[in-house]
């Protein structure tokens, strides 16, 4: 056969299929040319048509169609999934696109991607879309963080001296060469190298680069941590010029700087903070007037009169974007001299502060305000136990120690109790999130988890850092002038219209539009669950139809907490953003507000919301990813007993299930061999064919750990008596269970799943990104 005729036969097959992958012997099968006379010819031609770009030669050796320039070229993110297929988001309000592992173009993580599409979403079947990759705009990933390794046995190509270990699961299926171009580390040594090329068809599952820092021995300790900190480029270390400027602060208030200001000193403030707290950065005050009503003043360590703009500190705490809480360490937002000194509000010493005064009436409403800067003295440093052993307990010991301040303690507890009630009314919904403190020994090993109690004093400080919050925003939103806002965006209409489905399948009413959805809707909606079975269900369902908190310079309002202004302005030592809420108060209080001073920040605030979002959005994924490793180490040394559980999620290939002490891991659906299970999406269960046992959210089990990998962040348990599940009736009703299907497999498990899904895409649908988790430790 003419070589033409060759080409033109295999650009027919594939073509008739454009968005399936053959190898070489299958497009030799498809045009008769096996024989090996023959064969050549195909692999020559392939070759040729690969050159012209008129095929594509994907990562994993198979052949495409190359892309259909008449087709609408879209651009996304590429989300990986450790199996070797992925998603792309093209439109947050869309379906992600599916993408087959041969249509990725060796896409990695986070990649920015062109794709096109191969088949639109399909509504009867609920598929989304499915794409192909056509180009990578922009890779996300720079560098990597791992240990250094020689294989003595392997044979590395010229000019490669070794390889790096990658514990990241979505680069689980990629080798990592280091090339002779930077340092030479000794194996054993975890190192940051950057990438110098990236895994494509004729490499795949090849990243190559060179090392430019050695960390440290892969043993010593702390060093998982901070493989992590690396790996999520966070700084680790202030730069000398922003130390030269730290140096020439005073450690103490001068007279010069108290010039303007309000002395507050003879007030009685305190700060309620947890024992081990070190930045101390809001002090309260409370009283009743003789009007009924009631006084709070909340005071701010004025962070902004240290930290100004042009300079180097500036610079870096705005880079930084926030402080970075990791179990054993906290990376700060700003040196130390200042977070713990001179900005924090230490007990008997003079500190500036940025004061907003509250008159709140008993239904909880601010009636008149003053925002000021100030100079004020704390009385004392209380903790929340002592606030809780005071308070819930009334602990005698406690209570003649802070004598003097107890009768304001119990007026702060009034007027929080008028502020919940007021957030109630309006409709804020309330998320019980129980956290807990992995503590370490000095080696950085696990020792124990211990749950953190919220008692009345740490709802006392939440309450009043909300209504300063609000206030604030308010009181800049009513000014009409650029400012910096904390939002909230309501729930997308089709997230809410799939929560109403799924609670109309569990026997409860929403009432209302899925479209034009209102907090005290949910709120109402949870109140109906509350102390029934589904409870758990209800609420897991509509956190993950929640969107996710951000900043922004519009007043867009917060529907979590059901206000239509909030900002935040109580925590500049750790925030940036509360440190510009704290530098725009007093710009618009020394210039006035006018045309000129509206010009100011008005290009500034958008570029420093979007940075501080994705600061923020860093910080939590190094926290989750530091959490889920250490609990998984603590874990390991657990295998083989027995704990109490619930189920916090179900899919089709298991159930994840939340221990006592919050550790979460998997029930694969290979464990469960009491029976075949079918899994039902609308009513998120998993239901046995032959017994009917039913697993949903919320339900208490018993489990058994049998297996930990550490470097995965993966902890795998076995259901304990199913014979104590309850049953239902509701495969019976689903329509995509055939009857006569029920007894074509012995009951022993569903086998079918067990190569195929451990934790990738799933995991992070169910457990990473969560919504609206904006916890309330972030608003303080």
């Amino acid at each position: 056969m003419e070589k033409n005729k060759i080409k033109d036969s295999l650009l027919e097959t594939l073509k008739g299929t454009p968005d399936q992958a053959f190898t070489v012997q299958e497009l030799a099968e498809s045009i008769r040319m096996t024989d090996a006379g023959k064969f050549k010819f195909v692999v020559q031609a392939l070759a040729q048509l690969e050159h012209d770009k008129v095929i594509t030669l994907n990562q994993n050796g198979t052949f495409t169609i190359a892309k259909d320039d008449s087709l609408p070229v879209l651009t996304g993110i590429f989300h990986a999934n450790d199996h070797g297929y992925g998603f792309a988001t093209v439109d947050p309000e869309t379906p992600d696109f599916f993408i087959n592992p041969t249509q990725t173009l060796s896409a990695l993580n986070g990649d920015e991607v062109e794709l096109v599409m191969l088949h639109p979403a399909d509504k009867v079947t609920g598929r989304g879309p499915e794409g192909k990759i056509t180009g990578i705009v922009h890779h996300s990933l720079e560098q990597v963080v791992g240990e250094f390794q020689v294989d003595v046995d392997e044979n590395y190509p010229h000019g490669i001296i070794g390889k790096i270990r990658l514990k990241d699961r979505k680069l689980a299926n990629y080798r990592f060469l280091v090339e002779d171009k930077g340092l030479k580390p000794v194996p054993g040594e975890v190192v940051l190298a950057d990438i110098t090329a990236y895994p494509d068809a004729h490499l795949p599952g090849i990243l190559k680069g060179v090392v430019k820092k050695v960390i440290g021995n892969v043993n010593d300790p702390g060093m998982d941590i901070l493989q992590v900190v690396y790996q999520h480029d966070i700084p680790t270390k202030f730069p000398d010029d922003v130390m030269q400027e730290v140096e020439q602060i005073p450690d103490h208030v001068t007279e010069v700087e108290k010039a303007g200001r309000e002395d507050l000193t003879n007030q009685d403030l305190v700060t309620i903070d947890s024992i081990e707290s070190k930045d101390l950065d809001d002090a309260v005050t409370a009283w009743k007037l003789p009007n009924g009503n009631y006084h709070l003043g909340v005071h701010i360590a004025d962070v902004s009169h240290y930290v100004v703009p042009g300079t180097a500190l500036n610079a870096e705490a705005y880079e930084r974007g926030t402080s970075v809480y990791l179990t054993d360490r906290v990376i700060p937002m700003l040196p130390h001299k200042l977070s713990n000194g001179i900005c924090s509000l230490n007990p008997q010493v003079e500190r500036l502060a940025m004061s907003c005064e509250m008159e709140i009436d008993p239904t909880g409403q601010v009636i008149k305000h003053r925002i000021f800067p100030s100079v004020i003295k704390t009385t004392e440093r209380m903790t929340y136990v002592a606030i809780n052993k005071i308070l819930e307990s009334q602990d005698e010991k406690t209570m003649k120690r802070y004598a003097k301040l107890v009768p304001m303690f119990q007026t702060m507890g009034e007027l929080h109790k008028i502020l919940l009630k007021m957030r109630k009314h309006r409709g804020a919904i309330e998320f019980e999130d129980t956290e807990a403190k992995i503590i370490v020994d000095e080696k950085g090993h696990p020792t124990d988890i211990q749950l953190r109690e919220r008692g009345i004093s740490e709802r006392i400080v939440e309450s009043f850092m909300l209504a300063a919050n609000e206030t604030i925003a308010a009181h800049f939103n009513n000014l009409k002038v650029p400012f910096i806002y904390r939002i909230h965006e309501k729930p997308k209409a089709e997230k809410m219209l799939a929560f109403f489905e799924a609670l109309s399948g569990l026997g409860i009413e929403a009432t209302g539009s899925s479209s034009d959805v209102k907090p005290k809707m949910l709120q109402n909606i949870l109140k109906k669950a509350a102390g029934k079975p589904e409870e758990a269900m209800v609420s897991t369902m509509l956190l993950r139809s929640m969107q996710q908190a951000k900043y922004a310079d519009q007043p867009v309002g917060h529907f979590g907490l059901g206000a239509d202004d909030y900002t935040h302005f109580t925590s500049p030592i750790r925030r940036y953003p509360d440190l510009l809420v704290h530098r725009l108060i007093r710009f618009y209080e020394e210039n006035g507000v006018n045309a000129e001073t509206k010009e100011e920040y008005k290009e500034e605030i958008p570029e420093i919301a979007t940075h501080s979002s994705q600061m923020e959005r860093r910080a939590i994924d190094a926290e989750r990813d530091t959490d889920a490793m250490k609990k998984a180490e603590y874990m390991a040394d657990h295998v083989g007993e027995e704990f109490e559980a619930v189920v916090s999620s179900v899919t089709k290939f298991g159930m994840f299930v939340s221990l006592q002490n919050t550790v979460e891991g998997l029930i694969h659906i290979s464990e469960m061999k009491d029976d075949y299970y079918e899994y039902l999406e609308k009513q998120m269960a998993l239901v046995g064919r032959h017994t009917k046992r039913t697993y949903r959210i919320g339900q208490p089990l018993s489990v058994k750990v049998i297996n930990v990998n550490v470097e995965q962040k993966e902890i795998d348990f076995t259901l304990l008596h199913p014979e104590n599940t309850p049953k239902t009736d509701l495969l019976k009703n689903n329509s995509n269970f055939k009857r006569n299907d029920r007894n074509k497999r012995p009951a022993q498990g569903n086998k079918k799943y067990n190569k195929s899904g451990k934790r990738g895409s799933n995991y992070k649908k169910f457990h990473g990104n969560q919504p609206f988790k904006d916890k309330f430790k972030r608003h303080k």
